[in-house]
């Protein structure tokens, strides 16, 4: 199996930007389409976006798109979310997942999932 690990969290204003990493070891990360989701206290796991095993798939929700980029470096075994123009309501904790290797595109759904990393915090002030 793969372990994930995601860093980048933080404080910042509205109108600023994150880039969020989620690392992966264990397995050949490249087998594995990602997906970002994010869960907002007293709310649902929400789907963010989500990349292919090759990273040329993607897919957002309406709420970060063109606002957020996810991109992926199989050679260093890690996916990006990049945010920008964040907005009070992007708060949450953001979670990577990774979906098991049958698989080489991601999902909007949080079930279509295998293996979940920690989290990270992001909060956006005013």
């Amino acid at each position: 199996q793969v372990q994930l690990l995601e860093s980048g969290g933080g404080l910042v204003q509205a109108g600023g930007s994150l880039r969020l990493s989620c690392a992966a070891s264990g397995r050949t990360f490249s087998n594995y389409a990602v997906g970002w989701f994010r869960q907002a206290p007293g709310k649902e796991r929400e789907f963010v976006a989500t990349i292919s095993r090759n990273g040329i798939s993607t897919y957002y929700a309406d709420s970060v798109k063109g606002r957020f980029t996810i991109s992926r470096v199989n050679a260093k075994n890690t996916v990006y979310l990049q945010m920008n123009s964040l907005k009070l309501e992007d708060t949450a904790v953001y979670y990577c997942a990774a979906r098991a290797p049958t698989y080489s595109t991601g999902s909007y759904y949080r079930n279509a999932y295998d293996y979940w990393g920690q989290g990270t915090q992001v909060t956006v002030s005013s």
